[in-house]
């Protein structure tokens, strides 16, 4: 009886991982048509806007001339095709056009091409087909479009170029929702980033997205916490900070960044015979780093960054391995001082204090302080 059920539980355990293995090949394929139904739907909508383009310069760009032509377009498409092709879409496509044309720089067949393709190609033979179209959305000097046709609508009416370009960067790179990225534009992640930066970092940010090299590249100005749900004018204390971000630790790990683990929190270690708690540990797989944060809801003290200081040195000492970097320490305080911040730490500490937001700040608000940070930045260069 016993080697029986030993049998049946091998075989349970066989059937389990084939069921995990079919199932992960599955869904790799079926992001993989979603993602290719996606990038043609991308570049249908590119090669549609560029035409309208081309032929409204025949009419020599008049504006009524170009009303009429999309207004009919629209009803002779929506007849034949249904939804999809109001005036409002196809002027978006025309947009889309008129945005991305120098940087995709795309050629003019490419996505003809690409639809031919495509049209030819079936569910069971996809391989070899799927080769071909692969190949050609990768070739040089064609069109690199990522995401989704949402995703590029909300993009394309972003105004500023390196700040659209750096959200697409990061809405490819991280796998955003469109849900995510409009989150994540309305927190001001751009400015954010930028105001911790030099001149030359913000170029970077907008070439290449957010780069993890070291400490620096972790921290935001300031942090956003909003969907923690928590009332900046009710009184809450540190405990419901705390437990707060742990319930909802997965929309906390967005808002750190690129690369984090959570480890602990109320980390308790021993010195001297006396306790210690950190509130939350974090590991940075980029920088290979303890990251360690001390929550404070009221005004920053220098007893706060002696004591974050005390944790960061200890688990330098006793808790990192010799291949790991050092430890990073962030105090996320309601109310910074950055000459108190400047007179208590040493240049080189890896201690951080930031300020931390309960509601989505300002853009405009942020706007302004990247615009007066950076043309401080030109006047000390011309100095």
């Amino acid at each position: 009886m016993r080697r029986q059920i030993k049998s049946l539980k091998a075989n349970s355990l066989v059937d389990s991982a084939l069921f995990k293995e079919i199932r992960g090949l599955i869904m790799a394929a079926r992001n993989a048509v979603v993602r290719n139904i996606d990038t043609v739907q991308v570049l249908t909508n590119y090669e549609i806007g560029r035409r309208i383009v081309a032929n409204e310069q025949k009419g020599l760009s008049r504006a009524e001339y170009g009303k009429e032509t999309l207004k009919d377009l629209s009803e002779k498409l929506t007849a034949e095709f249904g939804k999809g092709f109001s005036e409002d879409n196809l002027s978006n496509m025309r947009k889309f056009y008129m945005v991305y044309r120098g940087q995709k720089q795309i050629s003019e067949t490419a996505s003809g091409k690409l639809l031919l393709q495509v049209k030819s190609r079936t569910v069971s033979g996809q391989s070899r087909k799927s080769e071909t179209v692969s190949r050609k959305l990768t070739a040089p000097g064609d069109a690199q479009f990522t995401l989704s046709w949402s995703h590029y609508v909300f993009l394309m009416n972003i105004n500023y170029a390196d700040e659209r370009s750096f959200y697409e960067i990061e809405a490819t790179e991280q796998n955003w929702s469109l849900r995510e990225l409009k989150r994540q534009f309305d927190s001001g992640l751009y400015e954010r980033l930028a105001l911790s930066r030099n001149k030359e970092g913000i170029i970077k940010l907008s070439k290449k997205g957010q780069v993890i090299e070291k400490p620096d590249d972790l921290i935001k100005n300031p942090y956003v916490l909003e969907f923690l749900g928590l009332d900046e004018k009710s009184k809450y204390s540190e405990t419901d900070l705390e437990s707060a971000i742990i319930d909802k630790i997965e929309h906390f790990l967005l808002e750190l960044g690129k690369g984090f683990l959570f480890e602990a929190r109320q980390k308790r270690f021993t010195f001297d015979e006396e306790h210690f708690f950190v509130d939350l540990v974090f590991y940075n797989r980029l920088l290979r780093c303890y990251v360690l944060i001390d929550l404070k809801i009221g005004k920053l003290t220098h007893q706060n960054l002696g004591q974050l200081q005390m944790y960061v040195n200890y688990f330098d000492r006793y808790v990192k391995r010799t291949e790991e970097n050092s430890t990073i320490g962030i105090v996320l305080c309601r109310k910074k001082n950055d000459a108190l911040v400047e007179i208590t730490l040493p240049k080189d500490a890896n201690i951080h204090a930031k300020e931390y937001r309960l509601y989505l700040p300002s853009k405009e608000e942020l706007k302004r302080k990247l615009l007066d940070w950076t043309s401080g930045q030109e006047a000390g260069d011309e100095a």
